[in-house]
C-alpha cells in the first residue's frame, strides 16, 4: 500500500490575492492526500533555487500571479521540471506568474494577454464582474480521450475567459473561443488554448486557463480536469 511518504507534492502560492491562492490550493488538500501525496506549501518562490528539495518533489502545484522570481529561482524550477518534476496550476497562478522572464513563459507555454470586459469599457462599474463572460470551454475532438479530459463534454462557465499567447508545441486539450463584438478592437473570433500540456525534458506541465477563484475551481468540470491534470503532470 503506498504509503504518505512515497509521494511528495509542493505548492507554491502567492501573488495577487483576488485569485484566491490560498483557498484554492487548500481545496486540493484532502485530494492530494487520497492519493497519497506528503505536501508541503510554500509561500514564496525561494524554494525552487532548492535544488536538493525540488529533487524529492514528484509535483508542483503553483498558483502565484502577477508576481516576479529571481533568476536562480527560476533556473531551479526549469531544472527539476527539465529532470522529471511535475508542475500543474491554472488561470493567472501559472499563465500569468512571471511577466519578467521569457523563459518562464517558454516553460508554460502560454502567456495571459487579456480577459474581455463584458461590455464596452464606459458602461462597466469597475468591479471584478465587469470581465465575467458566459462562455463555452470546448473539449478538442482528437483529443477527448486524453486522460484529463476523457468522459467530459464541452461545458459553460461564467467567469474571466482567458486569452492567451501560446504556440505549437503544446498539447491542446481544450479551448475557448472569443467573440469578436461591435467594440471590440478585434475583427474576428479568436480561439485559443483553455486546457493544455506540454513535455519539458523529463517533466510534464499542465495548465487549465480556468481558475479565476474557488467558485470557478468548484465547477465540477473544473475541479475534475485540474485533479486530473496534476496527477498526471506529477513524476
Amino acid at each position: 500500500m503506498t504509503t504518505t511518504s512515497d509521494k511528495h507534492a509542493l505548492i507554491v502560492r502567492g501573488g495577487w490575492t483576488g485569485h484566491e491562492p490560498v483557498e484554492t490550493t487548500d481545496s486540493f488538500l484532502p485530494f492530494l492526500a487520497e492519493h497519497g501525496y506528503e505536501v508541503g506549501v510554500e509561500e514564496t518562490t525561494a524554494v525552487y533555487a532548492d535544488a536538493d528539495y525540488l529533487a524529492g518533489v514528484d509535483v508542483i502545484v503553483q498558483t502565484v500571479t502577477m508576481s516576479t522570481i529571481e533568476a536562480e529561482e527560476l533556473s531551479g524550477l526549469i531544472a527539476a521540471v527539465s529532470a522529471g518534476t511535475g508542475l500543474a496550476g491554472w488561470h493567472g497562478g501559472i499563465a500569468d506568474s512571471f511577466r519578467n522572464s521569457s523563459d518562464y513563459l517558454q516553460l508554460i507555454g502560454g502567456q495571459f494577454a487579456t480577459h474581455p470586459p463584458k461590455a464596452p469599457r464606459a458602461e462597466l462599474a469597475g468591479e471584478a464582474a465587469d470581465n465575467f463572460l458566459r462562455h463555452t470551454i470546448d473539449i478538442v475532438p482528437e483529443r477527448a480521450d486524453h486522460p484529463i479530459v476523457a468522459g467530459i463534454s464541452d461545458f459553460e462557465l461564467t467567469t474571466e475567459q482567458y486569452w492567451v499567447l501560446s504556440d505549437e508545441y503544446n498539447d491542446v486539450l481544450a479551448t475557448t473561443t472569443l467573440a469578436a463584438r461591435d467594440f471590440d478592437p478585434w475583427h474576428r473570433p479568436v480561439t485559443c488554448p483553455a486546457v493544455w500540456t506540454r513535455q519539458w525534458g523529463e517533466g510534464r506541465v499542465f495548465v487549465s486557463t480556468p481558475g479565476h477563484e474557488l467558485a470557478v475551481v468548484d465547477d465540477p468540470n473544473v475541479r475534475t480536469i485540474i485533479e486530473r491534470g496534476i496527477l498526471w503532470a506529477s513524476r
